[in-house]
């Protein structure tokens, strides 16, 4: 299994809305695709901004690849992040999952 890590940052005022826009729209995205096997959406307000954390887990890389395309590797992103995310990050850090309790 891979876990797929992804950080985005929004200002304190677009944080309630965001953690709806992922819910709504990127969740069921992750869901529907064949090889993703679970998420786990982290939040956090610091300094007067909210940060997401998101932690995907997959079968293997060609699931990845199914959801983020070829170029794995680069984060991806819905015309809609635009109206939130302060900044966008082109990598996401993929780890293999050895262990799981």
């Amino acid at each position: 299994m891979i876990a797929r890590i992804w950080h985005g940052r929004t200002k304190e005022e677009d944080f309630e809305a965001y953690t709806a826009f992922l819910k709504e729209r990127a969740i069921p995205d992750y869901q529907h695709t064949e090889g993703f096997v679970k998420l786990i959406f982290l939040r956090a307000l610091r300094d007067g901004e909210g940060h997401f954390l998101l932690i995907t887990f997959w079968e293997d890389v060609e699931a990845i690849k199914k959801f983020a395309g070829e170029d794995y590797e680069k984060a991806k992103y819905y015309p809609e992040d635009q109206d939130y995310l302060l900044e966008f990050e082109e990598e996401v850090t993929h780890y293999e999952v050895f262990a799981e309790a």
